[in-house]
């Protein structure tokens, strides 16, 4: 008996990539241009990257968009040396596509994302579903669940949220957030930022800062329209963990050690 065609271990190149055959229609598009239509893609994660990226079949991939780069960035992504500018509609994308340097992605090209890099392919869809920022790591789970505990967060010793109603992320390899009804919030404490981030498991979020002291800005955020795997934090309220004190069910936590912990301000919601 066959093994279940999903059942697949993640393979290691010599090169230290880590790959695995996705089963997920994937489409990669410039503007209104479909570049990139795949049924056979591979996930493809580099050494030191903790997200995935997608590469695909060169027959998935228009390559008459593509052109030897004039300025190509060699060493970049793993040590790859060929890489390709995408012409589409009379504008010139630098770097936009690239090869890896291993037999075993032999054939697959892969592309930057807009939202991720600066430049690259600007509307990126699974199935027909849009995705944002980087494909979504198959290995990684979201949920969100509604829950009863006690959550209590302060700032400066200022009570700013108090729920008995609050609902429970969890997400792998992040601390648990809680997100908080608004009407549990002192939400007149903080005031909106400009900063809007997206989360490909999660959607758009929206954030607020602190008004007072000189906690870093951008404690605060929601999203207020979810992707459907998340609904149940629509317009609740998040507060960064490592930079507030929060306590559930009279248990003040510690506040976690993360890679938002030194630039909470420009780092995207988790």
């Amino acid at each position: 008996m066959s093994a279940f065609p999903t059942a697949r271990a993640v393979r290691t190149t010599l090169e230290g990539l880590l790959w695995e055959p996705s089963e997920r229609w994937v489409r990669g598009c410039k503007g209104e241009v479909t570049v990139v239509d795949s049924r056979h893609p591979v996930l493809v994660w580099e050494p030191e990257v903790p997200v995935p990226l997608y590469a695909f079949p060169r027959e998935e991939v228009r390559e008459d968009l593509l052109r030897p780069a004039k300025n190509p960035l060699t060493g970049t992504h793993s040590g790859s040396r060929i890489f390709y500018d995408l012409e589409v509609d009379g504008e010139l994308l630098e770097n936009a596509a690239w090869t890896f340097p291993a037999d075993d992605l032999a054939g697959h090209i892969a592309f930057e994302w807009l939202c991720r890099s600066g430049r690259g392919l600007d509307h990126w869809y699974e199935e027909d579903e849009e995705i944002f920022i980087h494909p979504r790591d198959p290995h990684k789970r979201v949920d969100a669940l509604p829950s009863s505990r006690h959550v209590r967060v302060e700032i400066d010793g200022t009570v700013v949220a108090d729920t008995r109603r609050p609902v429970l992320l969890f997400e792998t390899g992040l601390p648990t957030r809680y997100y908080i009804p608004r009407e549990d919030v002192r939400l007149d404490l903080f005031v909106p930022s400009d900063l809007s981030t997206g989360c490909p498991y999660k959607g758009t979020a929206e954030y607020w800062s602190w008004r007072g002291g000189d906690d870093p800005a951008n404690l605060v955020w929601s999203y207020p329209e979810p992707l459907p795997a998340v609904g149940a934090v629509k317009g609740l309220l998040a507060f960064y963990n490592e930079a507030v004190d929060i306590t559930v069910d009279g248990e003040r936590l510690e506040r976690p050690v993360t890679p938002f912990t030194s630039t909470l301000s420009a780092r995207p919601a988790t």
